[in-house]
């Protein structure tokens, strides 16, 4: 299939890039869907994983993600991160120390495929640890799909968008979040906050899990204490009953110290 025949099949599938827009929301348009990144799509179409791309469910500082369906109708989450723009530079102190971007170091595309992967593999790690996130399903190069967190009328809202009826029970479910990431996916979030985390009626879910890092990485508990402090800060704000950063610190790593 030549290059105009794949372009017309993506654009009967992909929904999102038919729509009129000017200016910067075309600009944005253009920086997420580069060549390479039309030639993923076309690659995950053509393989089963999604069908067709509807529109977009959010923007971000790296990437865009938008609702996708499978050919059967199944929602999905396609996130793409951009890889024309420079927004990665401040996720040095997130990669420094990390195997897995060794040698990448100016390399901006095959460092963006290199956190694709990261975020992958943290979601299967919280996923397999009974963790509230969205399920990975795939993922190629700087395009990741999950599970999508909502209903018909559109996606979860972000917890800062919420009035919570009980926060303190929702603020010990999204502290078990911080805690059984470390003991149990021996995973930091790194980047925890009313942001990245959705208010689906059934309960808080934690997004952007690209960040995250391993417990053994050096600056880990530096990151496990910040998770810690965010997380009170909003909560004591909506009138939860908050636990002492030290305490909830000591009851986290608690398992470490007893091995």
């Amino acid at each position: 299939m030549s290059y105009d025949e794949m372009y017309s099949y993506l654009e009967a599938r992909v929904d999102a890039l038919k729509t009129n827009r000017t200016g910067d929301e075309r600009q944005t348009v253009d920086e997420v869907f580069d060549k390479q990144t039309l030639l993923t799509i076309y690659d995950m179409m053509t393989s089963g994983i999604i069908d067709s791309v509807k529109f977009p469910i959010s923007t971000g500082k790296e990437g865009n993600v938008f609702y996708a369906e499978s050919e059967e109708g199944e929602p999905f989450a396609l996130k793409i991160f951009r890889t024309s723009t420079s927004t990665f530079k401040h996720f040095g102190k997130y990669i420094e120390g990390d195997p897995r971007f060794k040698g990448l170091t100016g390399n901006r595309r095959k460092m963006i495929y290199a956190w694709t992967n990261k975020e992958f593999r943290n979601l299967q790690r919280y996923y397999e640890a009974e963790i509230p996130v969205p399920e990975p399903v795939s993922y190629a190069k700087n395009c990741l799909v999950t599970e999508y967190i909502g209903n018909e009328n559109g996606p979860a809202p972000q917890l800062k968008d919420v009035i919570l009826e009980e926060p303190t029970e929702t603020y010990d479910e999204v502290i078990s979040f911080i805690i059984d990431g470390w003991q149990e996916a021996h995973l930091v979030h790194g980047d925890m906050s009313e942001y990245n985390i959705l208010m689906p009626e059934e309960g808080p879910i934690l997004i952007d899990c690209g960040q995250a890092m391993t417990a053994d990485h050096f600056n880990a508990k530096e990151f496990l204490l910040r998770d810690i402090e965010n997380v009170n800060r909003f909560f004591k704000n909506r009138g939860a009953d908050i636990i002492k950063s030290d305490v909830i610190m000591k009851e986290t790593l608690n398992t470490e110290e007893e091995e």
